[in-house]
């Protein structure tokens, strides 16, 4: 889509405004944010946009649209696309060998496990391989009951670092300012990131590595700019 308008500006209501005219999510519904740093950093996304829009330079608008279009008529059902990432949380799975890889993982990831078993008083059943345990039913719904608490903006950047990142544990810490978005990354890739010390970096694998780190980092700002 070329570029149709001169001016951005945000409105009383914190609207974005083209020209002065508001503009619209997918769905039709106003583009309003819920606060004054998201509002600004959503309306720069608009201003830096050449003579075409290019909505992959937009990913701040693309989760509010995703907010209020998909996750405000029916926050139930999207906390329900996310919650079973409790069930299988890559934090629990670990390698038995090598043990440079057995002990990366337990650096990066025990202090992530104990922060929540302390956060939300829950114990995790921790294996070697790749066999699915089930966990904790109160661990499950402790978890789950911390993704429903939260407001369809949070929920919305939620998504790609639970997605993204395979944990719902590291996705919580991250937006309870316990971990650094780059840390949290490599972190969840840290499996994949040894893979490439090991045998040598795939060009394809990188860049779609570098691709999901974008989006999850962008998530994380997302968050970052709500308490802002």
């Amino acid at each position: 889509m070329k570029r149709f308008y001169k001016t951005v500006a945000i409105g009383d209501d914190r609207s974005i405004l083209l020209d002065g005219r508001s503009v619209k999510t997918p769905a039709r519904q106003p583009l309003m944010l819920p606060g004054a740093a998201l509002a600004e950093a959503v309306a720069e996304e608009w201003r830096a946009q050449g003579e075409t829009i290019d909505p992959r330079t937009m990913p701040l608008t693309g989760l509010a649209n995703a907010a209020i279009d998909r996750v405000a008529p029916d926050p139930d059902a999207f906390t329900a696309t996310l919650a079973p990432y409790a069930e299988t949380d890559l934090l629990c799975y670990r390698a038995d060998e090598p043990a440079d890889l057995v002990a990366r993982q337990a650096e990066a990831w025990d202090p992530l496990l104990e922060w929540a078993r302390g956060r939300y008083d829950i114990g995790f059943e921790v294996v070697t391989g790749i066999v699915h345990r089930a966990q904790h039913e109160a661990t499950v719904a402790r978890l789950a009951a911390a993704l429903a608490a939260c407001d369809p903006f949070r929920l919305a950047a939620l998504s790609p670092l639970v997605t993204i990142g395979g944990s719902l544990v590291a996705a919580l810490a991250l937006a309870e300012g316990r971990i650094e978005a780059g840390t949290a990354f490599e972190a969840t890739h840290l499996d994949e990131l040894w893979q490439a010390e090991q045998w040598g970096e795939d060009p394809f694998a990188a860049d779609a590595r570098a691709a999901r780190r974008r989006d999850f980092e962008a998530a994380a700002r997302f968050l970052a700019l709500l308490d802002g």
